[in-house]
Formats: C-alpha cells, structure tokens, sequence
C-alpha cells in the first residue's frame, strides 16, 4: 500500500515536470516565433491623395523703391559746406538743398548752391557736412514716393519661366501676414555678368501705405497655376534606376505604381498619371518595400491639404 502511494507521487511528479516543461517549451521558444513572425511586417504610415489647386512658384528677395528718382549733383568740386535736407524731407525743383564751398588754398570763393532737380522726397544722402565732392557724386537722391516699385534679381537659372505680366505676391517684413498682389511689369533686357542674375520690376499699387522706399520685400512669383488635380507628399515619390513611383496600400499590400509627375510646391507634387485620387499613398517606410509587400499601417497621416 505504501508503495503504491508512493508510485502515484512519482507519477504526479513527472506529470507536473512534463507540464512544465512544456509552458517553458511554449515560453522559449513558440511564442517569441509567433511574435516574430508578427514583427516581419513592415510598418508604414500613409495618407490619402487628394485632389485641389496647385501652383510653380519662384520665390526672391527684393526690395521697395522709388519708381522714378533723380540723382543731384554739385556744380563744383569742393567741400560739403552746408546740408539743408534730411532724409525723407519733400522738395520743389529749383531749391537749395546744399551748399559747396570750392575754395582753394590762399583763395576763397562763394559758396555754390546745389538745387533740386526735379520735385520729390530725399531718399538717399550719403554725404555729410564736412566731406569732399565733386561734380561725379550724387549729393541727393530724389524720388516720387507715389510711385513705388518692388525690384528683385532673379537666377539666371530660371529666367526662361519668367515674363512680362506673371502675377506677383509680396510680402514686407514688417507686416508678414498682409500681400500685396502685383505683377511683372519690368524686365532687364540683360543679365548682370557678375551675378548672373537678371533685374525685374513690380508696381506697388497706389494706396498701400504700408510700404516704403528702402523695406525689405519677399516676393513670390506664381509661374503657373492648376486647379483640381491629384497631390501627394513629395516624400512619397521614389526613383530607382530612372524610374519614379509610389507604394500605394491596397488590402494591406504595397503595391508599386509608376507615375508621372507634375508641379511640386512646397514639399507637395501633382500627379499627373499613376495614382487616383482617395487612394492610400506611403509616406513613411517605403523606402524598403517591394511590389505586392505585405505591410502593417501604424497611422494614417494628413499630410496633404
């Protein structure tokens, strides 16, 4: 009788070590496999393709200046004597804005009056009283600020976009949240050999008081413009060998479509062929996959408005 209980807690024993063994077995070395086998899957977030506007622009820097201006000159070769004039002070033709005293050593002569040309608003000064001149120097700059214009260089890179009448936004430092829409009016007929740049023009409509002769301007040139087309995030666009195309999810399958691409703004490309609008496009984690991939979405993203 004894040795038939122990018997039974031998087998009991050997029961629970065989259980055991067999959650171990589980623990070490299925279920890490399963999990496994589960990470595999690449992950990858996406957003939709939509359709909307979308515009090639060019952007520059520039800045605010008088339309018309006039350059003052002395009539002799002296010192600055006398400065009647500050910046931004209104003349009339004819007045006395400075005074040169040409006299020699051991000769004194009469003070010469420098006089406006033309009526209009000092914009520029760059001597002052005391400095020497001469008949080659600009004394004064006059300007009708009643006509202002924004000018910019623009890239040789990109003159052949550029033309007479292409619409024109810009922007001033001082008050970044407000346009002012324009237009090309001007283009230099050269380009600058030492730049390589080639100078343009853009009237600021009268009225807008907010600009003035000296700012600073960003000016943004919209080239073209298209309405109701298919965007994506440029960063979705792959090119492999000369190809160009996207991974699109199709019942979580990343299937590589070839496409053809139009205008790119600001980190945004247009779709010209290749992918629909609504449809399912990788953002992120696509650089890995291949065609007909099994893929694991994490986030659908808005990246597109």
């Amino acid at each position: 009788m004894k040795a038939r209980g122990v018997f039974i807690i031998i087998i009991i024993l050997l029961a629970a070590i065989l259980i055991g063994g067999g959650i171990w077995a589980y623990f070490k070395f299925i279920a890490p496999k399963a999990e496994t086998e589960k990470e595999v899957l690449p992950a990858v977030r996406v957003t939709e393709a939509i359709r909307g506007s979308i515009a090639d622009i060019i952007q520059t820097n520039g800045e605010v200046v008088s339309a018309s201006s006039v350059e003052t000159y002395a009539d002799v070769r002296g010192i600055l004597a006398r400065l009647y004039v500050e910046l931004g002070d209104y003349v009339r033709v004819s007045q006395v804005i400075a005074e040169v005293d040409p006299s020699q050593p051991g000769l004194t002569y009469a003070l010469s009056p420098v006089r406006a040309r033309v009526s209009g608003t000092i914009t520029s000064l760059p001597f002052d009283r005391g400095d020497a001149v001469n008949t080659q120097m600009s004394i004064a700059t006059i300007g009708d600020l009643s006509r202002l214009q924004a000018v910019a260089a623009i890239p040789e890179l990109y003159i052949s976009r550029i033309r007479v009448g292409i619409p024109a936004d810009i922007h001033l430092e001082a008050w970044p949240e407000h346009t002012i829409s324009a237009g090309v009016n001007e283009i230099s007929p050269v380009v600058d050999p030492a730049s390589r740049t080639l100078r343009m023009k853009m009237n600021i409509p009268r009225g807008e008081s907010r600009a003035k002769a000296g700012m600073y301007a960003k000016i943004i040139l919209v080239i073209e413009e298209k309405k109701d087309v298919v965007k994506i995030p440029a960063d979705a666009v792959l090119r492999r060998l000369g190809d160009v195309f996207v991974f699109v999810i199709e019942d979580d399958t990343a299937v590589r479509k070839p496409v053809v691409l139009g205008i790119s703004q600001g980190g945004i490309v247009e779709v010209m062929e290749g992918v629909e609008a609504g449809e399912d496009v990788v953002v992120e984690g696509q650089s890995l996959l291949e065609d007909a991939a099994e893929v694991r979405v994490l986030q659908e993203l808005q990246a597109v408005s």
